[in-house]
């Protein structure tokens, strides 16, 4: 009967050990690379939000519905694939707005601008009437090219209609000389005027280009020339490409966080996350003895488990992502110290280690299941009516709490009891914090 024991009481200790070792190497082997994977917001490496107000384009009486802010989002998208910005965030708010996060950008200005920007190309003569304007054109053929005399950098776009190109570059070469024009527009609204705009400089003339129409030009291919870089060339087509906005975006907020303030900000993080969570730690070792240390392992544990989770979600942490991380280990820590305190609570009424450890788990899970549900509740209200700064504390929030009834309840359970029930800490009170005076003999 004694061996039995022994043999139980080890193979009970192997499994503890196994648990413990066996996840300590997967958080040693895999955390770093969960760490890194995880996508910062702008707060934490620099980029800009700007909140757009959306209303319909000049001279049209649309709507603004749900459908048309999902088409705006999707044309600002498109216009984002051209910067090479990765995991941006475009979330629509209320009736009419549209919010915009890029983090990692460093050319801010030329963003904005790009986004901002209703790209509705358009054909004219001197009198700006229209010759041919965006929906002529064959949709994603715009293209970065060189002109083949001087190799300097065009954007070319082609036509749907060859017939219709041949007709009116005919029609424009046989004007009078400084007639033949064919006026190449960005954005043209009514009232504006070739004289006006030819008068401006060129960087803030909404003519790209207005190149002089000699002979009939046969082809579906038309360059647009207008002094650009190579850069600047694959921009317009970028945009071209991801087509004219079906709405007019008026900025009404913005903040720009630089790169070098978002690292800032995120080494401050970092550090006081570390010192918040190893005074919580040194806590834990100071008041529960054995179960503390039990306590350290499943918040360890946690911390690893939330952000696996969150990166999978692919989400974006922020800074008040990082303070609801804190938080939930603080949580968490709840959780624990609830359980501990009841099974204390049971030693010194006099119970054995296993009655005390069964009771005091019974006792303490309804009320830790009617605090965290009372804070998913908030949380989720904060998400569903919070901006995206809210949001990211809400989802981290939300996965803190549903992380720690894995970890710091069943987790810690499943560890303490295996102790527990290999009667290893049999009359040893001292170990979860217990003196011997304070027991009440039954």
């Amino acid at each position: 009967m004694g061996k039995r024991r022994k043999g139980v009481k080890k193979s009970l200790i192997a499994v503890f050990f196994a648990i413990v070792i066996g996840f300590g190497a997967l958080i040693a082997w895999n955390a770093l690379d969960q760490a890194e994977d995880i996508s910062l917001g702008l707060d934490l490496q620099g980029g800009f939000e700007v909140l757009y107000e959306v209303t319909p384009v000049s001279g049209e009486g649309t709507e603004i519905n749900r459908e048309l802010l999902s088409d705006t989002v999707s044309a600002l998208n498109a216009r984002i694939d051209v910067l090479g910005v990765s995991e941006p965030s475009i979330t629509i708010e209320g009736d009419d707005r549209v919010r915009v996060q890029l983090a990692g950008i460093e050319d801010q200005a030329s963003a904005r601008e790009l986004l901002s920007t209703q790209a509705r190309l358009s054909f004219r003569d001197i009198n700006d009437e229209l010759m041919m304007d965006g929906s002529d054109l064959v949709e994603g053929g715009a293209r970065q090219n060189f002109t083949a005399d001087t190799n300097e950098p065009v954007v070319q776009v082609t036509v749907e209609d060859a017939n219709k190109f041949r007709e009116i570059t005919q029609d424009i070469s046989n004007r009078p000389l400084g007639e033949n024009l064919l006026v190449i527009w960005l954005d043209y609204e009514e009232g504006d005027s070739y004289a006006t705009e030819s008068m401006k400089p060129e960087e803030e003339s909404k003519i790209i280009s207005a190149p002089r129409v000699r002979e009939t030009i046969p082809s579906r291919d038309v360059e647009i020339s207008g002094n650009f870089t190579v850069q600047s060339a694959n921009e317009l087509a970028g945009i071209l490409n991801a087509g004219a906005l079906p709405v007019e975006l008026e900025e009404i907020d913005s903040t720009s966080v630089g790169a070098s303030l978002g690292e800032r900000a995120m080494e401050q993080a970092i550090n006081a996350g570390i010192v918040g969570i190893a005074l919580i730690f040194a806590y834990m070792l100071f008041y529960y003895r054995f179960m503390g240390g039990i306590a350290v392992l499943t918040l360890t544990a946690y911390i690893y488990v939330v952000l696996v989770i969150f990166n999978w979600l692919n989400a974006v942490l922020t800074l008040p992502g990082i303070a609801a991380l804190i938080l939930g280990v603080g949580m968490a820590v709840d959780a624990n110290i609830i359980t501990y305190e009841r099974i204390k609570e049971e030693l010194r009424s006099g119970k054995s280690a296993i009655s005390a450890f069964k009771a005091g788990s019974r006792r303490s899970l309804s009320t830790i299941l009617d605090a965290n549900i009372t804070t998913i509740i908030a949380a989720s209200v904060m998400y569903v009516y919070g901006t995206s700064a809210v949001q990211g504390f809400a989802v981290m929030l939300i996965v803190s709490i549903l992380t720690s009834f894995l970890t710091a309840v069943f987790g810690s359970r499943l560890l303490l009891g295996l102790w527990v029930n290999s009667r290893i800490l049999n009359k040893k009170p001292r170990l979860f914090g217990v003196k011997e005076r304070d027991i009440n003999e039954l």
